[in-house]
């Protein structure tokens, strides 16, 4: 769940774009970080309201090979892309990237979700060669 609402994001979004503020003035009078002004009003200015309410998606492996390849294709930085893409979060992208590069398209696709499972052998039991070996318990 995000942190501020749409409606604050909005009104964060509306005091820079009337132009009386930069982003950090919009930033520091609102109580958030610059970078977080840059990135909405990028959301905004892409997506409309659309861009600053909530979302949660998965991605397929042809969706996030497109979204790489038009970033390469255009030079683009991995917030000009989540912009463009209107991705939630930046940073995936340099994992798509890393993980393409290492696997190709099949490393795209979707992860095994929680632990695994380790394999450990059965405990091995002792066995006492004789009765005499063995104690009161056994």
């Amino acid at each position: 769940m995000s942190r501020h609402s749409g409606r604050f994001k909005r009104s964060v979004v509306d005091s820079y774009l009337s132009g009386d503020e930069s982003y950090a003035s919009a930033a520091s009078k609102c109580g958030v970080d610059a970078a977080t002004v840059r990135k909405w009003v990028a959301l905004y200015q892409a997506h409309g309201d659309a861009g600053l309410s909530g979302k949660y998606d998965h991605y397929d492996a042809a969706f996030r090979l497109s979204v790489l390849e038009r970033m390469w294709r255009e030079g683009l930085s991995y917030r000009q892309t989540a912009a463009l893409f209107n991705i939630r979060n930046a940073g995936c992208l340099a994992g798509w990237e890393k993980r393409y590069h290492a696997g190709g398209i099949e490393a795209l696709g979707p992860r095994p979700r929680g632990r695994p499972m380790s394999k450990l052998p059965a405990p091995a039991v002792p066995v006492a060669a004789s009765d005499e070996a063995k104690s009161r318990e056994e």
